[in-house]
């Protein structure tokens, strides 16, 4: 590590009285002469901080500044440039202090101020009322830890001077709508936190330019819609580089990013933007917009993920057109991957938010067979079934990443041949393992089996002789995969 600037002497300081120094400079040694105004004490050595002259009188070395010294206290009014803006805060270079004259001492060079110090409206950024190089009035609220300024507290605070952004002329006072300067150039129109006397320095008017900042009211479509646009909203266009030949500008779009009201990712038209829910593990963005894209142009498509990167089992298309939306609803609606049925729907369809989606299901009579080996497949039960009913549909129940969990349904067209099938099909064996065959319990109905609740088979409270795996199934078959309700627990005293 380098070591710190050291003091540099003043040559033939230490016995003169009336001598020029500068900040750093060596006028004694410590223990030589009491320290004094004006110094301070380094590595063993009295050094000067201010400009001035070298006094000893008495003991005491002090040096008295060559210019006058002023420190600001609250109440005191400013000059400043603004030199650094972010989003709810910014800082400026105080220039002066009115009424006295002198330097600034360099911890009170700059001031910081708050968006909503700024003037008496509602601003989403400080950049929509002030810009670097703008020359403001401001109060002073704070001087420590740091100086804190106000432009909002007094009429002749504010911006006294600016310059238009694209093409550098000054702008004019000018209440447009939103908008209360303009560019007498390039026609630019913006907004500025204004001074009473803008554009006019310390001089005396009879109207002042504070009365066009539109104090308390709500903001028009025209500057709502600038903010909406986010950082290039707010980005400077210059005039040297932009064909003004009426063209409607175009404005990048900063993913995650957005400004005012209109935060986020633009809106997609309605009935353009899908929900595609049931996805298997290992389904990504990509895998999500290959399977979609033959249904027309695609704007937006992405698969939702966790901290970890771990895909959460959803994701949204979005088409350029309603129509191609709706062509992937009903083709894809439904479809198979990796064994698992995806759903798809509108995703800003107003009747089905908030709840789930229903599954739709075949038609027939509903079968469960269980115990079934991993390795079943749906042509092995629909073969089997066939030989003694119509079958209209086989679904094998799998868990994440497209694993068997060992039962299925099966839906038969004739719905008077359940027991038969049953009768048929129940302890026989698929793969070794014997297999229950039983007719499928309604959505919502309780006990088991046919027989209803108490009666037939399945009935009985201790579950017709299924196991515990075939009942866990017929649950989850009945809730519709959704998870059980904890009872409330009872307060505590």
């Amino acid at each position: 590590m380098c070591d710190p600037p050291r003091a540099m002497p003043a040559q033939g300081m230490r016995d003169m009285t009336a001598s020029l120094v500068t900040p750093g400079s060596i006028i004694a040694k410590e223990g030589e002469h009491e320290q004094g105004e004006g110094t301070a004490v380094a590595d063993g050595n009295i050094i000067s901080t201010v400009v001035g002259y070298v006094n000893t009188s008495g003991g005491s070395i002090s040096v008295t500044p060559s210019k006058s010294i002023v420190a600001p206290v609250v109440g005191d009014t400013v000059l400043c440039e603004v030199v650094k803006l972010n989003e709810k805060n910014g800082e400026a270079m105080i220039l002066c202090i009115e009424g006295k004259p002198g330097s600034i001492q360099p911890q009170h060079l700059y001031g910081q101020f708050f968006v909503t110090g700024l003037v008496d409206r509602f601003m989403h950024q400080t950049s929509d009322a002030l810009r670097r190089r703008d020359v403001c009035r401001a109060v002073i609220k704070e001087v420590k830890p740091v100086v804190r300024l106000d432009f909002r507290e007094r009429d002749d605070c504010g911006v006294l001077h600016a310059i238009c952004p694209p093409c550098g002329d000054t702008l004019q006072p000018h209440l447009d709508g939103d908008w209360n300067v303009q560019c007498p150039t390039c026609g630019h129109q913006a907004y500025r936190a204004l001074a009473d006397n803008y554009g006019a320095g310390w001089a005396e008017l009879d109207q002042g330019a504070s009365a066009l900042n539109n104090a308390g009211k709500r903001w028009g479509a025209a500057a709502e819609a600038m903010f909406a646009k986010g950082p290039a909203g707010r980005a400077t266009f210059i005039a040297a580089d932009v064909r003004e030949d009426g063209r409607e500008r175009t404005y990048f779009r900063f993913e995650g990013q957005g400004g005012g009201r209109g935060g986020g990712r633009q809106r997609a038209a309605p009935g353009t933007r899908l929900f595609v829910g049931g996805l298997p593990r290992e389904v990504g963005t990509e895998e999500l917009r290959e399977l979609f894209k033959a249904h027309g142009d695609m704007t937006d498509c992405v698969v939702l993920t966790d901290d970890a990167g771990v895909n959460r089992g959803f994701g949204f298309v979005t088409y350029a057109e309603k129509s191609m939306a709706e062509a992937a609803t009903k083709a894809l609606d439904g479809h198979r991957i990796n064994g698992r049925r995806i759903g798809v729907r509108d995703a800003d369809d107003d009747k089905k938010k908030g709840g789930r989606k229903e599954r739709k299901e075949p038609e027939g009579l509903k079968l469960y067979i269980g115990n079934l080996p991993f390795s079943a497949t749906q042509d092995q039960l629909k073969e089997m079934v066939s030989a003694h009913a119509t079958v209209n549909e086989v679904i094998l129940a799998t868990g994440p990443g497209g694993k068997a969990k060992g039962f299925g349904f099966v839906f038969i067209a004739e719905k008077d041949k359940g027991d038969a099938v049953v009768t048929a099909l129940n302890n026989s064996e698929i793969g070794g393992r014997t297999i229950k065959v039983d007719i499928a319990n309604a959505k919502g109905g309780k006990g088991g089996g046919r027989g209803g609740k108490g009666g037939g088979r399945g009935g009985n409270r201790d579950g017709g002789g299924k196991s515990a795996r075939e009942l866990q199934a017929l649950r989850e078959e009945g809730e519709g995969g959704k998870k059980r309700k904890r009872r409330p627990r009872p307060k505590k005293d």
